[in-house]
């Protein structure tokens, strides 16, 4: 990665009070050979947001019209559900034209399948700024392998990433146009016009803090909205930060997941290194990939 290499820092959702964070996560970006720049909207603050719904689409726009080689989000948090009805979808895929790569996941999901319905534009589902590039050493510092696979991505070296998942898939096969995101957001998109209509795709999906019936009951409506059964698999992330109940009584994630593999035919793969977890991939949303499964080892090839 050369020092030509633009990554513009923004936020557009949740406020970020992190300045150490970002301090961090700007050096250590630089250090990869990024020439890594902060947005005035990660010093932005209106109540729990980066800025009043005017400032957070001029933060787009501003971002969008600077054309950066990557635009990457310093966190997630809620914001972007208040901007999808009055975003210029054309005006930030004209970036995508120029060679942006919007990065992120947790509340940038909204953007990126808004685009993805919109335009049919690409972008990248990875690590945030502040969250992953900007953990103290206290805290583990930056995941090894999300660093070396989000410079990758950025490079055009990766074009595939695998990971182990359970047995019962081996010689699974399928095409189609990889999307997805952070789960609670793609449901709260359904039935929207900016929900992306994808037919034979890979879905992937992540949640963090939330408990596994509400897991569950986000994919039955998926799966009763007739979106699952359109897809070739559905490949499922991290499903972190929640607690236990007493009221579980050996319910569990995996309890989910058998449910789940009882009620549909769409194959449902587990493992898949991505959510709100240190250890993520970078995968390219929006874009037709591969997927095949070698006894328990799953790739996804771009």
């Amino acid at each position: 990665m050369t020092t030509t290499t633009l990554l513009q820092i923004f936020t557009s959702a949740g406020v970020e009070l992190r300045r150490d964070s970002l301090r961090r996560a700007r050096q250590r970006l630089r250090t990869l050979g990024f020439d890594a720049v902060l947005d005035p909207s990660v010093h932005a603050r209106h109540q729990r947001f980066a800025g009043d719904e005017a400032k957070r689409l001029a933060t787009l726009y501003r971002v969008a019209d600077a054309a950066p080689s990557i635009a990457m989000a310093c966190r997630g948090g809620y914001g972007m559900t208040r901007l999808l009805d009055t975003i210029d979808w054309k005006r930030i895929a004209r970036s995508i034209d120029r060679g942006t790569r919007w990065v992120g996941y947790s509340d940038m999901t909204t953007l990126q399948l808004g685009l993805l319905a919109h335009t049919g534009s690409p972008t990248w589902a990875g690590p945030m700024a502040c969250d992953d590039f900007g953990r103290s050493d206290e805290e583990g510092g930056v995941d090894e392998v999300a660093r070396d696979c989000f410079v990758e991505a950025m490079s055009g070296a990766l074009h595939a990433v695998g990971f182990r998942t359970e047995a019962g898939f081996d010689g699974l096969h399928a095409r189609g146009v990889l999307w997805g995101g952070n789960l609670t957001m793609i449901c709260s998109m359904l039935g929207t016009p900016h929900f992306p209509h994808v037919k034979g795709g890979i879905l992937f999906v992540e949640d963090v803090n939330e408990h596994p019936y509400r897991v569950e009951r986000c994919l039955l409506q998926l799966h009763q909205a007739g979106v699952l059964k359109q897809q070739k698999a559905v490949l499922l992330g991290a499903i972190s930060g929640w607690r236990k109940s007493p009221l579980d009584r050996g319910y569990s994630l995996k309890s989910v997941v058998a449910h789940l593999r009882s009620t549909m035919r769409t194959p449902l793969l587990t493992g898949l290194p991505f959510g709100h977890v240190p250890l993520k991939v970078t995968l390219p949303l929006g874009v037709r990939v591969e997927l095949a499964v070698d006894r328990r080892e799953a790739f996804v090839g771009w």
